[in-house]
């Protein structure tokens, strides 16, 4: 299940593979995708960077070279006539594919031949180079952005402090979160517009770690409470994101952890763990289905115990 972590280190391993080559394959099952390189060809073009910002991933592509202003045409929201006239003038120039995982989809990245593991029939998005390969499989959201226009992107724009960023407010995610209009302190941690990058695992884990009832409103949550797990947040995350090239000898790779144990049967305090004994206590773990997405909640009733009065 991508979450911030997942998606950041995927970047990181796109950016490490592409960044600075040309890419010399591009393909997509995307109809509207395929225009943009159909009229403006990201092939001949170089990836520039590739970076996280929450749970998206952008790809940034430089500008096309010797194309006249007025050639060709991106297919970007229709608008009034010079709107028009104007993205007509910028075919061309810089783009960044930004892509979503949701719950399912991913990016792998192969050398040049190398055999994929997972079947072509399933890739929505290859991107190419001398080197190497990056494809997306079973991508559902993909969009190429002006790379001028990314900042007023209606998807990007709304995003919350990025928990893995390097700027990380934590105060302007701390009064998003405390004033979510979600019904839950549960939902409202999954509020991308409030802080981006957690994802449904972090979200139990980081409930159970601040002895918080999952189903209490935002504003029945007290300030020691949501600056415990925005702290919590953004330390797991970036535990979860280590550079094998910062760490020296690394022993432990891959399945994401909150614990610090490294049996793989002991990496998560109580997401997955319906039925189970609380690590904690003992107590059997709890789980509920809710919300708009009817998401799993997992929580320990005697660590993170229901209000005596329930809340209204």
């Amino acid at each position: 299940m991508p979450e911030g972590d997942t998606i950041f280190r995927a970047a990181r391993t796109l950016h490490r593979g592409l960044a600075g080559k040309v890419v010399t394959r591009f393909e997509t099952q995307y109809a509207q995708i395929a225009r943009v390189h159909d009229d403006a060809p990201i092939t001949g073009r170089r990836v520039e960077k590739v970076e996280a910002r929450g749970k998206h991933l952008l790809m940034y592509f430089s500008a096309t070279a010797n194309r006249e202003p007025g050639t060709a045409s991106l297919p970007w929201p229709a608008g009034s006539a010079p709107e028009r006239e104007s993205a007509r003038g910028r075919a061309g120039a810089a783009v960044v594919l930004r892509t979503h995982m949701l719950m399912s989809g991913s990016w792998h990245i192969y050398r040049t031949g190398e055999r994929w593991q997972r079947s072509p029939v399933s890739a929505r998005l290859v991107v190419g180079t001398a080197d190497y390969v990056a494809v997306g499989f079973s991508v559902p959201i993909a969009e190429f952005v002006q790379a001028d226009d990314l900042d007023t992107d209606e998807a990007l724009s709304r995003l919350g402090p990025d928990v893995l960023a390097t700027d990380f407010d934590g105060d302007v995610a701390h009064v998003r979160l405390a004033t979510s209009t979600r019904p839950t302190v549960a939902e409202a941690l999954l509020q991308q517009q409030a802080v981006a990058g957690i994802g449904n695992v972090f979200k139990s884990e980081l409930l159970f770690l601040a002895s918080v009832w999952p189903f209490l409103p935002p504003a029945s949550v007290t300030d020691a409470q949501w600056a415990r797990m925005l702290r919590d947040a953004r330390a797991l995350l970036k535990a979860n994101v280590l550079d094998p090239a910062d760490t020296g000898v690394l022993t432990w790779r891959g399945m994401r952890r909150t614990t610090g144990r490294m049996h793989p049967g002991q990496r998560l305090y109580v997401y997955g763990r319906h039925g189970k004994p609380c690590r904690r206590c003992g107590t059997t773990i709890e789980m509920r289905h809710h919300g708009e997405h009817n998401r799993s909640t997992y929580w320990c009733p005697a660590c993170q115990p229901a209000p005596a009065t329930p809340p209204r």
